[in-house]
């Protein structure tokens, strides 16, 4: 009889083991671009955003988070909705296009698109500290169609409303407007003395 109990028992640790991993579900965030316009003019340049390179350890579907100066965790069922890199291009693209008053931004490859400026990110730091604040780290470079390249680093840390994954993103979708604010300001010196 004890015999016939044991798998018994296994069976059913294996199948409320089951039941508690299937109530779990993933959640998906978006970075998006908070830029607002300062200036009304119409710019008539064209911008092409990318490559944008991020840390390894961030370069995953998973959100990953700061839990210690020297360890960060891993949230599987907390996860980005598209790749990183891809995401922070796009959200620099949208902000760049309110802060120079120009639709003429893309963060892809198009065909017969000369731009004008060409913005890479190589991100140093895309540090997540739930409950407390995000760090976006970045060395940019704007490259005109002719001339020389001006270069960049803007650090920016953004304090998160609460402990939440969604204040995550939004702090970083903050800090990403003060990376695009210092690039559309080195486009502006740029195009005005072009």
């Amino acid at each position: 009889m004890k015999t016939t109990l044991k798998p018994l028992i296994a069976l059913a640790s294996l199948a409320l083991l089951a039941a508690g991993c299937a109530s779990s579900s993933s959640k998906f965030y978006t970075l998006n671009a908070t830029a607002t316009a300062v200036s009304p003019a119409d710019a008539h340049y064209t911008v092409a955003v990318g490559p944008v390179l991020i840390p390894a350890e961030v370069d995953r579907p998973q959100f990953t988070v700061q839990v210690a100066p020297n360890r960060v965790a891993l949230d599987e069922f907390n996860r980005w909705a598209a790749p990183l890199n891809d995401n922070i291009a796009s959200v620099v693209a949208a902000n760049l296009s309110a802060l120079l008053g120009t639709p003429r931004v893309t963060a892809t490859a198009l065909a017969n698109f000369n731009a004008d400026y060409q913005v890479s990110l190589n991100l140093q730091r895309f540090e997540s500290v739930p409950g407390k604040s995000v760090t976006v780290a970045a060395i940019w470079v704007v490259k005109p169609a002719h001339g020389l390249a001006v270069s960049g680093q803007t650090v920016a840390e953004e304090p998160v409303a609460d402990a939440s994954y969604e204040a995550l993103a939004a702090a970083h979708s903050q800090a990403l407007a003060k990376v695009s604010g210092d690039i559309a300001a080195a486009i502006r010196t740029a195009a005005s003395g072009s």
